[in-house]
């Protein structure tokens, strides 16, 4: 009996063709790719030639006329890398002005050109997204049939652009937009070539038609009152006016600043963070009934009501845990301060969600790059993050009522 004994680099071989091959459909795609581009620069310069088609030597000879084409490279498109040979064109007229000689560049392909605009836009996207600059290569090599530009330094080159964004962003005019609601809150991320962390210090508005928008984004220093004041002063510089109603969580830096700047505007706790700090205050034994008794105070169908809860927990509870008591009493004109506004937009109001729920981006971002290498960089992607997650924001209820 003949036994066959399978040789491992067979199977390592198989593997090989399997991952490099590629299905009829993507290189139907890709062949229909590079077919319409080569005739799309051959029309181009057709064009060219038949533009300057009179102007003549002294021997009557065209100035202008085709060359052959430039040696094949690859372009990374959409539709996956595609080999291009670009036409060439001989110009042989000279700039009277500079006396160099005149040079044909494509606007479809410019020599330069290794990728299209929409890989060029995608893979920061990507990288900012969760997807290590060391794992382009793998993980998009064989999608787009070619890793040329797909280099960690390449990524890197392609991310610089955020911070130019982001310091454009910082300085723009604010006076064309009245911000009705604002929400305020901090986080901190660790910087990988640093000591400190980077506080990053967030205003998210609602504008007059109800769209929310990214204000504000500043590096301050541990949320203190110096740190808010210079970004509230920065935005009433720039022309911004003072929100009817402020949101934020107990940070005390918030508040004093938001006294100083704009003083006009009513400030609103968040219920999110004041029930952790009431059941910080609690056993644990407590915490069904407490959670219930809270309910009943911010979910409840008018002020008045509310009122009522309020001298019901504190009558619960005020005996046994009065320190818990008191984190309700002493800022209740702060937290009930969202029922004097319309309905609709209580559910908005209560909390600063729409700031946590984007923060939980940016955490996500930094665990997986180990924080960014600088101060600078950590603003930069943080602000991209939110600018990315802002598209998917929707209006709040009531939109017609903003105003």
């Amino acid at each position: 009996m003949l036994t066959v004994v399978p040789d491992p680099a067979d199977d390592r071989r198989l593997t090989g063709d399997l991952a490099s091959s590629s299905s009829p459909i993507d290189e139907l795609v890709r062949e229909g790719a590079r077919r319409m581009l080569a005739e799309a620069l051959k029309a181009e310069v057709d064009a060219y030639i038949t533009q300057f088609a009179d102007e003549r030597d002294e021997a009557g000879r065209r100035l202008v006329v085709r060359n052959g084409h430039h040696e094949p490279r690859q372009v990374l498109t959409s539709a996956g890398a595609i080999e291009v040979r670009a036409p060439r064109v001989n110009d042989k007229r000279v700039d009277e002005q500079t006396g160099q000689r005149q040079r044909f560049s494509s606007a479809i392909l410019p020599p330069w050109c290794r990728k299209t605009p929409a890989i060029t836009e995608v893979l920061p996207l990507l990288y900012l997204h969760g997807l290590s600059s060391g794992d382009f290569v793998p993980a998009l090599g064989q999608f787009l049939g070619s890793s040329a530009g797909l280099s960690a330094p390449v990524i890197t080159k392609l991310t610089e652009q955020w911070k130019a964004d982001q310091r454009a962003f910082a300085s723009r005019d604010l006076s064309g937009v009245d911000y009705v609601y604002i929400w305020a809150d901090g986080i901190h991320v660790n910087i990988r070539l640093e000591e400190h962390k980077l506080c990053l210090l967030v205003l998210i508005g609602v504008r007059a038609d109800g769209r929310k928008e990214l204000i504000a984004l500043s590096d301050g220093y541990r949320e203190s009152t110096e740190s808010w004041a210079d970004l509230l002063r920065d935005c009433r510089r720039r022309g911004l006016r003072a929100p009817v109603l402020a949101i934020g969580d107990g940070a005390l830096g918030f508040w004093s600043a938001l006294a100083e700047v704009f003083p006009q505007a009513k400030a609103q706790r968040c219920w999110f963070h004041k029930i952790g700090n009431v059941l910080g205050a609690l056993p644990k034994s407590a915490h069904p009934g407490a959670k219930k008794a809270l309910a009943e105070i911010w979910n409840a169908e008018g002020k008045d009501q509310a009122l009522a809860a309020v001298g019901a927990f504190e009558t619960a509870y005020g005996t046994k845990f009065p320190k818990a008591v008191a984190k309700i009493v002493d800022d209740v004109e702060e937290l009930l301060a969202f029922y004097d506004y319309p309905a609709e937009h209580w559910r908005h109001l209560r909390t600063t969600n729409p700031i946590e729920s984007t923060f939980a981006t940016v955490r996500h971002r930094t665990k997986v790059t180990k924080g960014p290498g600088s101060r600078a960089a950590g603003l930069a992607m943080a602000f991209k993050l939110i600018e990315s997650a802002q598209a998917r924001w929707r209006a709040v209820n009531g939109a017609h009522l903003v105003a």
